[in-house]
């Protein structure tokens, strides 16, 4: 058992550690995840080894879940989605992002996965697809957006539910009808065997056959359909243009087509899926209407 020096380089213990389980140190893989300072530091303690990217090994080898890390990202989705219901009975008029926000916080702690963290839009912030830090205070017909997750065990959740304070308009609940078909038709082109790129083009053709875009044009769908998704939000593989990994089995995507209109407002809706040997599965259920975001 090696005993540290209180005043030994933590890059050194790095190298230390991998030299004493015996492993070879003339070529070491670095995940892409990785930190930059953690591998400069390694990388001085080890002078003389060779450092290669290793994504190839470490995103292939996490792209795909087994049951029990399913179980974990299913647990993290429910609970996402009850600190949602939860805050969601919050609002009032008036009442800011920030305090949406907090309130979405305070749910995920409240039921365990303290962290859960959101962004939170209203208005025509809503069309940005990252939000805005711009102040603002929730009224009468705003569509309000709220994306965000939780960990359990490591693994994330990520989920969007969009909705409207007050009476929603006959533009905003076309819309969100629009984008409502546009998720199921990537859910239903999630097939075995299929490249993922199909999952994009069969949300972008219910969008853009609608009148927008077209490609990643706004108003329209300005970003991929969605993303996989597993110990860290945002992970290989993507359903977006050009990518033809097959799906298989094991695979976590989001799906959240997303239609932008500037000077207006946007809605996303998001779930995540699961792929097993018979097609996709849901984590959780879609939102069934503009006044209805929880199943």
């Amino acid at each position: 058992m090696r005993v540290w020096e209180e005043d030994e380089s933590p890059y050194r213990q790095i190298v230390n550690i991998i030299k004493d389980r015996g492993l070879n140190t003339r070529r070491v893989g670095v995940e892409e995840r990785l930190r930059f300072f953690i591998y400069s530091g390694v990388k001085k303690e080890a002078p003389g080894v060779d450092f290669t990217d290793a994504e190839v090994v470490t995103a292939g080898c996490r792209m795909f879940k087994s049951p029990a890390e399913i179980a974990l990202m299913q647990r993290a989705m429910d609970i996402t989605l009850a600190a949602f219901r939860a805050a969601f009975d919050t609002f009032r008029e008036g009442m800011t992002q920030d305090e949406l926000r907090g309130n979405i916080a305070a749910a995920h702690r409240a039921l365990g996965a303290p962290g859960g963290g959101a962004s939170v839009s209203f208005g025509q912030f809503t069309a940005f697809p990252h939000g805005s830090i711009e102040p603002q205070r929730l009224k009468q017909g705003d569509v309000i957006q709220v994306d965000g997750g939780c960990k359990v065990e490591g693994y994330e959740s990520d989920i969007t539910r969009t909705t409207v304070f007050g009476k929603a308009s006959q533009r905003q609940i076309d819309v969100w009808n629009l984008e409502k078909q546009a998720q199921a038709a990537a859910f239903a082109a999630a097939k075995i065997g299929a490249p993922c790129e199909v999952v994009d083009a069969a949300a972008r053709k219910v969008i853009t056959d609608a009148g927008f875009g077209p490609d990643y044009k706004v108003p329209g769908l300005p970003h991929r359909t969605g993303h996989g998704i597993g110990l860290d939000g945002h992970e290989w593989t993507n359903f977006v243009r050009g990518n033809k990994t097959p799906l298989a089995a094991g695979m976590c995507f989001s799906d959240e087509p997303m239609i932008a209109i500037y000077g207006e407002f946007g809605i996303r809706l998001e779930d995540c899926i699961y792929m097993t040997d018979a097609g996709p599965k849901w984590f959780t259920q879609p939102s069934p209407s503009i006044d209805k975001p929880f199943a």
